[in-house]
């Protein structure tokens, strides 16, 4: 007999690996079945592994360690908490915006016991969810009503159905844009029943362009703001305001897709101007739309805010109760927006802590984990992210770290625990404090000295 013929002779049963009081304990953490799982998953990659001719250690320690850590790994959830070390902001494939702590404790709060979510506690009768936001958003907006569905996608999609089926919706060339995940002004324009007429050019177009358009087919003029891309050069649009002005003088309905939407002038913090809620609201639109997760800073959610009677008959349209938000979405939302009215936005919201964050406790952040680690620190740029102001950076110091190989580097660094997402740029891994959180620079600190 060969040696890995012995060595496979070796391995215990399912029975015999059972009947190790470690694995009993196990059985009383978890359950039979999964232990069960975890044990004959754990024979079979032994025996791969001296198949292979691999260094194997075989004792029955090693064996229920093995069979411990297959347990941990069948019942991680798919959904774990990172740290975002890339510098941009509204990273859209990490979860966007982060919570505030008060946003955090009311959907805590929320989720632990049952709540005024359709219940009116005056009357002692059924009350509306719809009516959760609405006094924050009148105020912070200026707009007559409001609603919140679950996604900005979703609010286009329910204005479009309720107030423009089958009928023409008129829209400039250069507003057909494409957001993230292959999502298509016109193709959600289709799945809103809406007819498409296009107007001007992809570069300019002009208010008479509308006007020409407009005929007993017309239920709607909208603009759709060019989130994720910037138009420089000979370029035209015509302003909102005259556009609203044209919608009411042809009884036709003007609506502005901001997509991101921000309730905060972006200008003093050295960014472009991003489109502000307030603006379209006091531009005399019939509605705007915008998203919770992005520059709100918020839960993810998409929020129309504009005319009472137009706002009335989205809500009592079919798709109203398809694409309401939950009471964790409310509860997250209703505390974000608390942060607006009491004019701490700034302070308490992440996102714009992050973004008015001064780039000298940026760099001294990034010197302390240089010390630490050996890295250096160099001048780079942080993005706002999430489709909002394209082209438009924040000077920030990243920590950087030379290796031999940075995509194994940074490959270890997201297998790690938590995982640290970075970026790679001319042969050194990068990450910016900006996006750090300050209660993770010891985890970060540990799963770098671990990688390296």
């Amino acid at each position: 007999m060969n040696d890995k013929d012995a060595r496979l002779r070796s391995l215990p049963s399912v029975d015999a690996l059972l009947a190790q009081p470690p694995i009993q304990t196990l059985i009383e953490t978890y359950s039979r079945d999964l232990v069960l799982e975890a044990i004959r998953a754990t024979l079979d990659s032994t025996r791969q592994a001296i198949l292979r001719s691999q260094s194997t250690d075989l004792s029955g320690d090693a064996l229920v360690a093995r069979v411990e850590s297959h347990l941990r790994q069948l019942l991680r959830p798919s959904l774990i908490p990172v740290i975002n070390g890339t510098g941009v902001i509204i990273h859209t494939n990490l979860g966007r915006a982060v919570l505030s702590a008060e946003a955090q404790a009311a959907v805590s709060a929320a989720a632990q016991a049952y709540n005024n979510l359709e219940f009116d506690l005056d009357s002692g009768r059924r009350g509306s969810r719809l009516t959760h936001a609405g006094k924050l958003l009148r105020e912070l907006t200026g707009a007559e009503d409001a609603l919140v569905v679950n996604n900005n996608a979703s609010a286009l999609i329910l204005i479009l159905s309720a107030l423009a089926k089958e009928c023409e919706v008129v829209i400039s060339r250069g507003q057909l844009v494409e957001i993230g995940g292959g999502f298509r002004i016109p193709a959600i324009m289709r799945e809103g029943g809406a007819r498409l007429v296009e107007v001007g050019t992809t570069n300019r177009t002009r208010l008479a362009d509308f006007a020409e358009a407009i005929n007993d087919e017309t239920a709607m003029l909208l603009r759709a703001h060019a989130s994720n891309f910037k138009q420089l050069g000979f370029v035209e649009q015509p302003p909102l305001d005259e556009l609203a002005t044209l919608a009411r003088d042809c009884d036709v309905l003007a609506v502005d897709d901001l997509g991101s939407g921000t309730l905060i002038d972006t200008a003093p913090f050295g960014l472009d101007h991003e489109p502000m809620i307030q603006e379209s609201v006091a531009a005399g639109v019939d509605l705007v739309c915008f998203s919770g997760d992005k520059l709100l800073g918020g839960p993810q959610a998409g929020i129309i805010v504009g005319r009472a009677e137009a706002v009335a008959r989205l809500k009592r349209h079919p798709l109203a109760r398809a694409l309401r938000v939950d009471k964790l979405t409310y509860a997250a939302l209703l505390a974000t927006l608390a942060h607006y009215r009491r004019g701490e936005a700034i302070e308490r919201v992440p996102v714009w802590r992050m973004i008015a964050q001064p780039l000298a406790d940026i760099r001294a952040r990034a010197e302390a984990w240089a010390t630490q680690t050996g890295g250096a620190v160099l001048p780079a740029q942080s993005a706002v992210g999430g489709g909002s102001l394209p082209g438009s950076a924040l000077p920030t110091a990243v920590l950087a770290i030379k290796h031999d190989a940075p995509d194994r580097l940074s490959a270890q660094l997201r297998q790690g625990q938590p995982p640290v997402v970075a970026r790679i740029a001319d042969g050194r891994v990068l990450i910016d404090p900006r996006t750090v959180l300050p209660e993770q620079d010891a985890d970060l600190l540990r799963a770098l000295k671990s990688a390296l």
